[in-house]
């Protein structure tokens, strides 16, 4: 049997209302949803659930106002605002949990996961609702393929 999650508690939904309430694209200090442990950012390329916690030792890395990126107090592994690995001992870019867009209660766009990437969904209309699904976690793509990795090279 499945343990069951309500919505607004680890593991469950989080809905964060329509995308016009979200943060501009390109916003450089990610929200802090606690309850759910994920940084929400939106970037030029979409919307995205961060997992607060570090893919080395599952330490809890932070957001850097001074350096504009995430890095983990306990090893110094440091990822970017879209969570791809810039340097450090971590194995993989931040872990991300499955965005949903959802227009009329139904889900119309979510995370994609494919081979070199994690792209997040299209959101084609602003009053659309922005669902989180910390039920439904996206490992990081491997360190050696950051893309952060590859510019610093």
């Amino acid at each position: 049997m499945m343990p069951r999650f309500r919505a607004g508690e680890f593991g469950g939904k989080f809905h964060l209302g329509s995308a016009d309430a979200l943060p501009s694209a390109g916003t450089l200090s990610p929200q802090s949803y606690t309850d759910g442990k994920f940084w929400l950012v939106h970037t030029d390329e979409g919307v995205k659930a961060l997992y607060m916690v570090c893919t080395h030792l599952g330490c809890l890395y932070k957001w850097s106002d001074a350096n504009t990126q995430f890095e983990c107090p306990c090893h110094g592994s440091k990822f970017t605002l879209d969570g791809d690995y810039i340097e450090g001992p971590a194995p993989r870019s931040l872990d991300q949990f499955e965005v949903q867009v959802v227009e009329n209660g139904t889900v119309v766009a979510t995370t994609e996961d494919i081979p070199d990437r994690i792209v997040p969904p299209a959101i084609s209309d602003d009053t659309a609702n922005i669902v989180i699904d910390t039920g439904k976690r996206i490992f990081g793509k491997s360190a050696t393929e950051s893309p952060a990795r590859r510019l610093k090279a």
